[in-house]
């Protein structure tokens, strides 16, 4: 029990520095009194205040993001091959890296991974 609270402590003492010493080293901002000033109708705004965004870029980081986790949800699938029926882990995983291609197909199939278009 006391090395816990040891370990909880260092740990406490770890994060701490690293964002003290984040905020040190961190690029300051020249604060500015229109800037920090609320919005109201008739103040000109200093800058734009929405940034275009591409919605292709996004829609790729959300297909990338799914097949992220399915690739770690496929890990622990080796891991238990050495422990678990051949023949049904085969079948398992087979049956896993179907869904994955069918999915790549769909996505490839309407164009959502055409980025030019």
């Amino acid at each position: 029990m006391k090395i816990i609270l040891i370990m909880m402590m260092i740990i406490w003492l770890i994060s701490s520095l690293i964002m003290i010493l984040s905020s040190i080293l961190s690029k300051k901002t020249l604060y500015d009194r229109e800037k920090n000033s609320p919005f109201e109708c008739g103040f000109d705004p200093k800058g734009k205040s929405r940034m275009p965004f591409s919605i292709r870029f996004f829609l790729i980081a959300v297909i990338f993001l799914i097949f992220d986790v399915e690739i770690t949800l496929m890990l622990p699938m080796i891991l238990t091959m050495s422990i678990s029926n051949y023949e049904i882990w085969l079948m398992l995983s087979i049956y896993f890296i179907l869904i994955l291609v069918m999915g790549l197909y769909y996505e490839w199939k309407f164009g959502a991974l055409n980025w030019l278009n």
